[in-house]
């Protein structure tokens, strides 16, 4: 498997970076009883963004004060070292708040080499209305939320005016428009303590959130201003001038292996084996699906057993379905013309699942070129343009299986390459009432031993991958202690 392949940990890591710059502007104050004053003066702000302590980036932030309005715009660009490769990665966001603050209307765009997403929306009381066009399709949906979408500034001074004390934790609800999700992060305030930053020593508030499994670390000066935060998933943004935040280092770390997984033991030979062990350490606040399907998890050791594919069907044996499985949605575009079309050519000779399944992950294999694409993987899109790391082949997989009536699922974990486990997604399919993995990226039906699942689902589900990183630790078990245990 070329390292190309492996930027799975790319859309967690994207959508975990755009939640961190969105929950600024898109969020519920904690205190809603009076409205707060909007910004009576123009302000531009600049953050740096690092990560493995190289400048990879910057955010811009520009507040405009209108008629009873605030305009907010904001930029963030990053340059990404991927497999050796430099990716230039562009973030828009345009956002109009009402004289109450809560959010009017918004307008975000995403662009990267190969790829480019649009979502514009507005919202009424708690109702989101928004129109999403990958480039290939445009897609018009509503999701309800649970309060009005509410902005503060960067400025977090909604934080400190709460009078929290130490240990106190409240709950805020965001909308973020990358994902096109809702999503919940509770905050906890830990007091004053001595901060380093940049060779200077600030006695500053520390405020740690939860977001989506992740843990977010900030600190705040006494005005509210954010002068440090960092995430598990290795970003630090740090408050800067603007000269300063715009010089970015020509070098950066490669991302995938800076956050790939080394193991404490010899990986084992996996052909011809049935099943294999291994003892994770896990972070203690992650929630992920490591009791599923072929996967079995207690007391710390992980028992992985190779699929045995059926050879006879019987349409008595319903398959464990919640729906979503054979649904469409924004980002797998199943119930589309071309989708559906392009998967009954596929499988026009099929005469059971199992040869569809089968014709299906052949095609996607061989058809889809294997280059890094840095976006969120849209089936159309892969459709069209025929090329994609694995986010896209299992995409494109979920979109045509589902269209021939296949339920399935999209999993994301981490496999093993060249001494070292690295953050992918495959799919798993449903046949004779039990699921099966399998990967279009590296043409494997079941997928081998090394893969390890910690989350099945879309983007709203796959950004707790991102409480792995720098946490997650895997010893592969040698047969011998196997047998002892």
């Amino acid at each position: 498997m070329k390292a190309i392949t492996k930027v799975a940990l790319f859309i967690s890591w994207l959508i975990l970076f755009a939640m961190l710059l969105q929950r600024d502007y898109l969020v519920k104050t904690l205190d809603t009883r009076e409205a707060i004053a909007l910004e009576q003066d123009k302000i531009l702000e600049f953050q740096g963004i690092y990560f493995d302590n190289k400048k990879i980036g910057y955010v811009e932030n520009h507040f405009l004060p209108e008629a009873g309005a605030l305009r907010i715009r904001q930029k963030a660009v990053m340059r990404l070292n991927i497999a050796n490769q430099s990716h230039l990665v562009e973030l828009r966001l345009e956002a109009i708040l009402q004289s109450d603050n809560t959010l009017n209307t918004f307008d975000f765009v995403f662009s990267s080499p190969f790829y480019q997403m649009k979502a514009r929306g507005s919202v009424n009381d708690t109702l989101v209305s928004f129109s999403l066009d990958t480039g290939n399709s445009t897609i018009n949906d509503q999701i309800q939320l649970n309060a009005p979408p509410m902005i503060s500034t960067s400025r977090r001074g909604y934080l400190l005016n709460q009078g929290m004390s130490k240990g106190e934790k409240v709950r805020l609800p965001l909308f973020d428009p990358l994902s096109l999700t809702a999503k919940e992060t509770v905050v906890e305030y830990w007091g004053k303590e001595q901060v380093l930053v940049q060779g200077r020593v600030f006695n500053l508030h520390r405020f740690t959130e939860m977001l989506a499994g992740a843990r977010i670390n900030s600190w705040l000066d006494d005005d509210g201003n954010v002068i440090k935060e960092e995430s598990p998933a290795g970003f630090v943004f740090i408050k800067e001038p603007e000269y300063k935040a715009r010089s970015l280092d020509e070098n950066s770390s490669e991302l995938l292996s800076s956050v790939s997984v080394k193991i404490s033991s010899p990986m084992p030979d996996l052909q011809n084996r049935k099943s294999l062990r291994y003892r994770l350490a896990l972070p203690a606040e992650g929630n992920f699906d490591l009791n599923a399907g072929r996967q079995e998890f207690s007391e710390g050791i992980l028992t992985v057993t190779m699929e045995e594919i059926p050879s006879h069907f019987s349409d008595d044996i319903p398959c464990d379905v919640i729906g979503s499985e054979l649904q469409s949605s924004p980002y797998i575009q199943s119930s589309t013309p071309e989708i559906i079309k392009q998967s009954r050519d596929i499988v026009t000779t099929a005469s059971n699942p199992l040869q569809k399944v089968e014709m299906l992950a052949n095609w996607v294999y061989q058809e889809i070129d294997k280059r890094p694409v840095l976006g969120i993987p849209d089936a159309l899109t892969t459709l069209k343009n025929r090329i994609g790391d694995c986010n896209e082949h299992a995409s494109l997989f979920a979109a045509l299986a589902r269209a021939s009536g296949i339920p399935t699922k999209i999993a994301a974990g981490v496999v093993f390459h060249k001494n070292a486990f690295y953050y992918h997604a495959w799919n798993e399919v449903c046949l004779n009432g039990d699921w099966f993995s399998l990967d279009t990226t590296t043409g494997q039906f079941p997928a081998d031993l090394s893969h390890i699942k910690f989350v099945e689902g879309e983007l709203q589900e796959q950004i707790r991958i991102g409480a792995l990183i720098g946490s997650l630790q895997i010893e592969p078990l040698p047969a011998e202690t196997e047998a002892q245990r």
